[in-house]
């Protein structure tokens, strides 16, 4: 199973399950389609959104571990 980490490219989060799509933007991340997710860490957008990194990648994971079962 495939695990998210908050160092990961946005865009490579994306390639990972087109699931984790609304769980992003429902966090506040509407930057997915922007030039930046293809080279900005999750970190760094959470971090320009005001966002709680680790809150975003524990509801990824919870996602990626659901979608698994």
């Amino acid at each position: 199973m495939a695990k998210i980490d908050k160092s990961m490219i946005i865009g490579d989060i994306l390639k990972v399950d087109q699931g984790l799509i609304p769980i992003l933007l429902q966090s506040g991340m509407h930057c997915l389609g922007c030039p930046s997710s293809q080279m900005e860490s999750l970190e760094d957008a959470c971090m320009v959104h005001g966002i709680d990194v680790d809150e975003v990648v524990e509801d990824l994971n919870n996602y990626l571990e659901a979608a698994a079962i």
